[in-house]
């Protein structure tokens, strides 16, 4: 049978459920990372839009697609005061011929709380989700389905079970920790950020039910993140490095990320009314995986970057394709569209 068949059948046999959907471009996707990212940018409002192509050439199709939006409540130009954030978040992951993948949804809820003022903020999140996964075999061959000259597809498959399509609650949680010096100092081509959190998925480990014999658990996930972005005094550049980690069950998998940003516009550092432009170029790093080179813009509140992964583990000599990936975000800089503008 099709070998999607025997990579579930073998999954699900052994205990060991495959892991999440991932992109590479982890500092666009804050509420993949972290619940308690929600809220928690510059600004006020913010929309996120993900999509990956994965395998481009392999011959079928590989498409994982992400919007999360999120809003903060509270929330004071200078950012002194405690806040909420809320946020929203649907994808779509699906591959295959037999088109199997998951679609999910989630509500996110975070309370931040700023420290002394100083730039200092520490939040929590949780996440509530609703996911449902499925298959359709209609599409799929089989060998079975072989009369000695031809493929027949009116011959049975003789495959005695599918895969279900099945719905399950998915429950998350997350810390956060910001520091970021702009807050605390007017000075130019003098900033910095350091951010670190710890995000928990799956806590309830929700129930994989792929066949009608056999059910398993989805393993919890852990994600432990941190990202620098400093300038470089008395120029126009930047930096912007990261790290996540994530740990589900017995995968793990490490990406490295590091960026080197140049500003062509300066932002009004009191009022706050405009932001920085940049545009920046770098490279992500999927330990013993794939190199992907990227680029981006960040112009007026919109940030446009597309990254493309070059395989360099020894899945390479099977496969000498890469993955396409592209993020949109816009953010709110300049006021709060669902309420009134915070005060100084």
């Amino acid at each position: 049978m099709k070998k999607i068949i025997l990579l579930i059948s073998l999954s699900i046999e052994f205990g060991v459920l495959a892991q999440d959907l991932h992109f590479t471009q982890t500092a666009q996707t804050p509420l993949l990372i972290n619940p308690a990212a929600a809220g928690v940018y510059d600004g006020w409002e913010r929309v996120i839009i993900n999509h990956r192509n994965q395998w481009l050439g392999s011959g079928t199709q590989f498409m994982t697609t992400a919007v999360a939006a999120d809003i903060n409540f509270g929330k004071t130009r200078l950012n002194d005061k405690a806040y909420v954030g809320l946020g929203l978040m649907f994808y779509n992951d699906i591959g295959g011929r037999s088109k199997f993948g998951s679609q999910t949804g989630s509500l996110t809820l975070s309370g931040v709380l700023p420290m002394g003022g100083s730039g200092h903020s520490l939040s929590a999140g949780i996440q509530g989700g609703f996911g449902n996964r499925k298959a359709d075999f209609s599409n799929l061959s089989f060998t079975s389905q072989w009369n000695g000259t031809i493929y027949d597809p009116t011959i049975a498959t003789g495959e005695a079970n599918g895969i279900n399509s099945f719905q399950y609650l998915d429950a998350s949680a997350g810390i956060y920790y910001v520091y970021d010096g702009g807050q605390s100092s007017f000075s130019r081509n003098n900033d910095f950020k350091f951010q670190l959190g710890v995000g928990g998925f799956h806590l309830n480990k929700p129930e994989m039910k792929y066949t009608t014999i056999t059910v398993g658990n989805l393993y919890r996930k852990f994600v432990i993140h941190t990202s620098v972005i400093s300038d470089i005094v008395s120029t126009d550049w930047s930096i912007d490095a990261n790290a996540v980690q994530f740990i589900q069950g017995p995968h793990l998998e490490t990406i490295l990320g590091l960026m080197v940003r140049r500003r062509f516009m300066n932002g009004t550092k009191i009022t706050g009314h405009t932001q920085d432009s940049y545009f920046g170029f770098g490279a992500y790093y999927r330990f013993k995986d794939a190199i992907a080179p990227s680029i981006m813009v960040d112009f007026k509140g919109f940030k446009f970057a597309v990254s493309y992964d070059v395989t360099v583990s020894t899945m390479r000599k099977a496969y000498t394709g890469g993955s396409l990936e592209f993020s949109l975000s816009y953010t709110n800089l300049s006021h709060a569209l669902f309420k009134s503008r915070g005060r100084f």
